[in-house]
């Protein structure tokens, strides 16, 4: 009995010894499995990591070349600005620009800058014949004209009545628009920040400044026959001044009208030169 009980234990130990060793070898091989894929993952995640600089180093010598002749053709067009104008055209505004204030042609730094001042002195003299030269502004950047007119030129107070001492620029306004096809012209009112008396039949100054846009829109449509197609009226109120309105002085600078209008610079001078 004895002999018969060892045996069954001895043969229940060789069983559990033998399934044991099984799930070892199962295991091994798992690990031999996940080690042969981690490494696979590994070589695939370096062969990634290679492609991948290849690339940005790509791009970093795209963007290099990019630059590199962005640099260049700035440099051209710059070298290049007079020759986009016919030959007359080039030497009137040379003649202009030796017609100008000296001092204001040495603060040009590029030939845009010197472009940009010619077109500002010419257009001024051009539209405010028979004006106080305090009444227009005009500045020029990127070609984008930019004119300024006092409100003692255009309106009375509080009015949006164009005063006939307005119609010479105007009319003279009118002809740049219409020089180029193309062109869009936003016309601007600005108003200061003094409130308007009730009795008024005007409600605000954002309605003051509209009317006043309009009004001079209505002029170049109606009786200088300009496109209403490229013309747009703009009313600002008092919320973009030029100044604070602390004083009398301010306040004046601040009530305008500004023209913002895109010339073509070849047709421009041209028109220029025919006057």
């Amino acid at each position: 009995m004895k002999r018969t009980i060892a045996v069954t234990v001895l043969a229940a130990g060789m069983l559990g010894s033998c399934v044991s060793k099984k799930k070892y070898v199962s295991l091994e091989n798992q690990l031999d499995d996940t080690k042969s894929t981690l490494q696979k993952t590994q070589v695939e995640k370096e062969e990634i990591e290679e492609k991948y600089a290849r690339i940005e180093a790509r791009v970093a010598d795209y963007n290099a070349k990019i630059n590199s002749l962005r640099d260049e053709n700035d440099s051209k067009m710059e070298m290049n600005d007079l020759t986009v104008m016919s030959k007359n055209n080039k030497e009137k505004m040379r003649e202009t620009i030796a017609k100008m204030d000296q001092t204001k042609v040495a603060e040009a730094k590029t030939l845009e800058d010197s472009i940009n001042l010619a077109v500002s002195h010419n257009l001024k003299n051009s539209i405010s014949e028979g004006s106080d030269d305090e009444d227009i502004d005009i500045s020029v950047d990127k070609t984008v004209v930019m004119i300024n007119v006092s409100d003692k030129l255009l309106f009375g107070s509080g009015s949006f009545r164009v005063s006939n001492k307005a119609q010479p620029l105007l009319k003279k306004l009118a002809e740049v628009i219409k020089s180029e096809p193309a062109m869009e012209v936003m016309i601007e009112g600005h108003t200061d920040d003094r409130t308007l008396v009730e009795e008024s039949y005007i409600q605000d100054n954002w309605d003051l400044s509209v009317r006043r846009a309009t009004s001079i829109v209505r002029i170049l449509q109606d009786k200088y026959d300009v496109s209403p197609e490229k013309l747009i009226a703009a009313g600002r109120s008092s919320y973009q001044p030029l100044v604070d309105n602390s004083n009398n002085e301010n306040r004046a600078k601040n009530r305008r009208t500004r023209i913002v209008i895109i010339p073509n610079l070849d047709k421009f001078f041209a028109m220029l030169e025919a006057e």
